[in-house]
């Protein structure tokens, strides 16, 4: 403490200290949680591991992309620093590929309100209404427990029920 008074540290500037600090374990709670809602399968502690350091998950559930797309995402995320070896690198398109390719299935009773709305083309109200729904009853079991969600759009589901997995 005395050493941080000698080099001229202000109230404010431990007040700056203590809210970065915070953010920090904010941000380290966030992507832990992001990687317990990501689909089981290889891989998922990879990009748990290299890619949600970074940015949230949401910013790639919603996107559905084939092999080529996904590795040239996994391309610029390197050439923005993303730190991982080639067999992390291959395990993290990998899993990308199968859980967000485009025939991917969306996981209902984890994807966030953004991959609801890509995904199964729901506004955003019945996409919040159906997390809130999911959080307040527990997961859905099929696509028709789906339908006592308010505000969900009947047809709209049914349409869709081949892009979900429970």
């Amino acid at each position: 403490m005395r050493f941080f008074r000698r080099m001229g540290w202000t109230p404010a500037a431990w007040t700056c200290l203590a809210l970065l600090a915070a953010a920090w374990g904010a941000a380290a709670q966030n992507a832990a949680e992001d990687a317990k809602r990501l689909p089981e399968g290889a891989g998922r502690d990879t990009v748990a591991k290299v890619c949600l350091n970074c940015h949230e998950a949401d910013s790639f559930r919603k996107q559905r992309l084939d092999r080529d797309e996904w590795e040239q995402e996994v391309g610029v995320m390197v050439d923005n620093g993303a730190k991982a070896t080639d067999a992390e690198l291959e395990a993290v398109v990998n899993y990308l590929v199968e859980h967000f390719g485009p025939k991917s299935r969306i996981h209902v009773n984890t994807a966030p309100v953004s991959e609801l709305k890509a995904v199964l083309g729901l506004t955003a109200a019945q996409a919040v209404a159906l997390v809130d729904y999911r959080e307040a009853h527990g997961d859905f079991k099929s696509w028709q427990d789906l339908l006592k969600v308010p505000k969900m759009d009947a047809q709209k589901i049914e349409s869709k029920k081949d892009l979900m997995a429970f």
